[in-house]
């Protein structure tokens, strides 16, 4: 008997002058999250990786009392910067009891046209993984990109310029250190703007 289906549990973050929108594949069970948002799970590194490129501090979106991430002032951070925040699978089946890429069936992707439709400025995608960077390609028909490597492309209804990325994966499964992680991701936020060269 297959898996049940899941529909994703969260609605986009999608600042109207949005310059990037970062995408994962599916957030982890309920039971992972410390907060109903994006990157819940208290072990997954992006928004060490946040606090670090902007607040040279791995810890700046942590509740020290409760090693939560404070929803507040995440969803804040990212409408001052302009960084919209969604995900791949709209709806997925999960093959093991997990959310590891590998045994996640994407059931039926994201509405990539939707989402930009609501962020007239956005030029950038970057997908945190290669299942990600995957139902991209395929949505754009584009090549799946190496980490680090931009792919650019006309694309949607509005012949948008897109630049679409690859970033390392924000799993502490992915065997890179959080320094090196943040040095990718900073080089993305620099690209698009958010950050001076």
């Amino acid at each position: 008997m297959l898996p049940p289906i899941e529909r994703h549990p969260f609605p986009p973050f999608l600042p109207h002058d949005a310059k990037v929108l970062i995408m994962g594949t599916f957030p982890p069970k309920p039971i992972r999250w410390s907060m109903e948002f994006y990157y819940p799970n208290k072990t997954n590194d992006f928004w060490r990786i946040m606090g670090l490129i902007f607040y040279s501090d791995p810890f700046h979106f942590r509740d020290d009392a409760t090693g939560a991430f404070r929803r507040n002032d995440i969803e804040a951070f990212l409408r001052e910067k302009g960084i919209a925040l969604h995900d791949t699978g709209a709806a997925i089946r999960r093959l093991k009891d997990n959310a590891a890429d590998k045994f996640l069936e994407i059931v039926e992707p994201v509405n990539l046209a939707a989402l930009l439709s609501e962020m007239p400025e956005c030029r950038f995608i970057a997908t945190t993984g290669e299942k990600a960077a995957g139902v991209i390609a395929e949505l754009t028909s584009t090549p799946l990109p190496k980490i680090g490597e931009i792919v650019t492309t006309v694309w949607g209804d509005d012949h948008r310029h897109l630049s679409l990325t690859r970033m390392p994966s924000t799993s502490r499964a992915y065997p890179l250190s959080l320094e090196k992680k943040a040095a990718s991701y900073r080089q993305l936020f620099i690209a698009a703007g958010i950050l001076p060269a």
